[in-house]
């Protein structure tokens, strides 16, 4: 009897050791991701019980993961590199390199950065927003054109501004991916993405725009738990990549159906990291080279470079 309660005991500790919170926004893309995972007990099978809580804003996550209230965030490596050179053990593991992209209405005169002087363009995100430094420097460089000073630049939340795009209050719309994609589905194109904007700019690949973030003392003494999740992340991935079926599930999640289901189902596999990490951070310490030099100390902070293991390495 001893022993069998002793069993059940050291199980269950077992069990508690493969617990993961993740934090993240309660309407975001994420979700569907997670959604899947849990639909088929991907978790589970992985030997990781995984807990969602939702926030509603970006800053609220970030602020629960440095308390310690979640384990693991969705967010950007520029923020992670930022927290690596104050000090912070965070790292990143590459989620997603589905981005923003200029918007024109289908029927627009409008056929490239050149086109936008003068006109009127909605920006998501801010004027420090990545995509559109990445673009205001392509427009530069190519056309010699300065879209901040040669346009009425109007800032706004993403589905304000994708609704004043289409009631054609707007010239062009740069927007953040799944806003860009029920934007597709209604008639716009894009006129460049901000991937685009960055290999002109001198990536050598899409690099991911968001990723899976945590402290990495965390994941050294949880090695099980971020392994567990990370291949329980891989196979949700690999389903949403290959089934049209799945989509189909996720319909009243992501709140679409019909063409718009079609579009953000093409849009998000397109953005399924298929690089080497090696690759991935080469890249990204090209872009905060840009970024720096584009946005100033107020986007990238002091440091000059990407900091060192801003990308997790499962084996360092």
């Amino acid at each position: 009897m001893l022993a069998a309660v002793l069993a059940v005991f050291l199980t269950s500790a077992v069990q508690a050791g493969e617990y993961l919170r993740i934090g993240v926004l309660k309407f975001g893309t994420v979700n569907w991701e997670l959604d899947t995972i849990k639909a088929h007990k991907f978790d589970e099978e992985n030997g990781v019980s995984i807990d969602v809580r939702f926030f509603a804003g970006e800053d609220a996550t970030n602020v629960a993961l440095m308390a310690g209230d979640i384990d693991v965030i969705v967010s950007d490596w520029l923020w992670v590199s930022r927290q690596r050179s104050a000090g912070e053990d965070l790292s990143f593991v590459p989620y997603s390199t589905s981005v923003g992209a200029m918007m024109v209405a289908g029927d627009s005169p409008i056929k490239s950065l050149a086109d936008l002087k003068g006109r009127k363009i909605g920006v998501a995100g801010g004027p420090l927003d990545k995509s559109w430094l990445f673009i205001q420097g392509l427009a530069r460089d190519k056309f010699s054109l300065d879209l901040m000073g040669s346009n009425d630049i109007v800032y706004g939340a993403p589905p304000l501004l994708a609704e004043k795009a289409r009631q054609g209050e707007l010239d062009a719309v740069l927007n953040f991916w799944h806003f860009c994609a029920r934007l597709e589905a209604d008639g716009f194109r894009r006129l460049v993405s901000a991937n685009e904007a960055a290999k002109a700019l001198g990536t050598a690949g899409d690099v991911s725009a968001i990723g899976y973030i945590f402290h990495e003392k965390w994941a050294q003494s949880h090695p099980r738990a971020i392994e567990g999740f990370l291949k329980a992340s891989g196979e949700a991935k690999a389903l949403l990549k290959r089934s049209d079926e799945e989509w189909l599930r996720l319909a009243p999640v992501i709140r679409a159906e019909g063409r718009a289901l079609s579009v953000l189902r093409d849009r998000y596999r397109e953005g399924i990291p298929s690089r080497s990490i090696d690759e991935e951070e080469a890249d990204a310490a090209r872009l905060y080279a840009v970024l720096a030099k584009l946005g100033g100390a107020r986007l990238v902070g002091p440091a000059e470079t990407l900091a060192p293991g801003t990308f997790w390495r499962a084996s360092e």
